[in-house]
């Protein structure tokens, strides 16, 4: 971002995607609260850097156990944030294919022939997402995998952006 001050979303968003891509491929869904950095700080003084967090910085913590399952949607509408927590990312991976070639899944063993498909890609998504609204969504392929190769927008996988910020909601119903 040279001499602009850097967006804290964008920062904390590419630190957990390079976090997470640097266990490999072939990972769960992985949920992380995002809290402000000199917050952090003032709990645990031993964290590397975060003494000199400024007011804007967060940083992100992984909350260890989220599982899932079958159903991503599902457990993400029983999540509910405390009020410290300002935004949630989450990392997950998928399977895409071009326009057209998910006609030719139809069938009981679709998902076999869905990861055997000459012209799948494998994807990570990171998405992040603020209590204002604002998010952030990271796109790193495997036949890519390269720092420098990953792609970012606000609304790539708008869904997921919607079912995050609804996690953040503070007159959403008690789930």
């Amino acid at each position: 971002m040279g001499a602009m001050e850097a967006d804290p979303l964008q920062v904390v968003a590419v630190e957990t995607e390079r976090y997470v891509a640097r266990g490999g491929w072939d990972q769960p869904a992985r949920l992380f609260a995002l809290v402000p950095t000199h917050e952090l700080a003032a709990s645990a003084p031993s964290l590397d850097g975060a003494a000199e967090a400024g007011p804007q910085d967060l940083s992100a913590v992984e909350q260890d156990g989220f599982d899932p399952g079958d159903d991503l949607q599902g457990a993400l509408l029983r999540i509910m944030w405390p009020e410290a927590v300002h935004g949630v990312a989450l990392s997950i991976e998928r399977i895409v294919l071009p326009p057209g070639a998910e006609a030719e899944l139809a069938g009981g063993d679709s998902i076999d022939r869905l990861q055997k498909h000459p012209e799948r890609k494998d994807v990570r998504l990171v998405v992040a997402v603020l209590r204002d609204g604002r998010s952030i969504c990271l796109l790193r392929q495997r036949a890519y995998d390269s720092d420098d190769m990953v792609a970012m927008s606000p609304d790539l996988a708008a869904g997921l952006v919607e079912a995050l910020a609804a996690t953040l909601r503070e007159d959403a119903p008690q789930r």
